[in-house]
């Protein structure tokens, strides 16, 4: 098990730090000023605090329900995830995605405490009239780790893991 968490750990921690050095340089060079555009208009800048969720899913709600679904269950959830990586024997890839997911939530729940409830967005994607919502590279984790864990569900990914789970390399044994 200390094997586990010493492992889970030196994921999470650059990942969160990342995000939130991200962050930072976000609210420095982007909070004051107008969108940054590269690529021809694919890939923008632009400084945005979300109250709500995914896609600013519950942004309406009031500041207390916002409180306590996105800091308080979202923070419970978490360390159920992160006792659950430590504690189950997980094949490698399985490891790797939880370890994605709970990095990403790190990153977010942290905004949301240290920044009355906000999370701190600033990467937008377009092209032509197709955009996604305005996120950070803690969304980016927790993306990675759902289309991770839905490849991982296909027959190819199944296969990988097969073979990763037959290396010497166990992350979550």
């Amino acid at each position: 098990m200390k094997k586990r968490v010493l492992i889970l750990l030196l994921l999470l921690l650059p990942l969160v730090g990342c995000d939130q050095f991200s962050k930072v340089q976000a609210v420095n060079y982007l909070m004051s000023s107008q969108p940054i555009s590269y690529l021809n208009g694919f890939l923008v800048l632009t400084y945005h605090e979300n109250p709500g969720a995914f896609l600013s899913l519950g942004a309406s709600l009031t500041h207390e329900t916002r409180t306590i679904i996105f800091s308080a269950f979202v923070t419970l959830f978490l360390l159920a995830v992160f006792a659950y990586l430590c504690l189950k024997p997980l094949p490698n890839a399985s490891f790797i995605v939880g370890s994605l997911v709970l990095a990403g939530g790190i990153g977010n729940v942290y905004d949301r405490l240290t920044n009355t409830g906000r999370v701190i967005d600033f990467v937008l994607l377009q092209l032509g009239p197709l955009h996604t919502g305005v996120f950070n590279l803690a969304d980016v984790f927790i993306m990675l780790g759902v289309f991770l864990a839905a490849f991982f569900s296909t027959k190819w990914g199944k296969n990988l893991t097969n073979k990763l789970s037959r290396s010497r390399w166990s992350l979550g044994r």
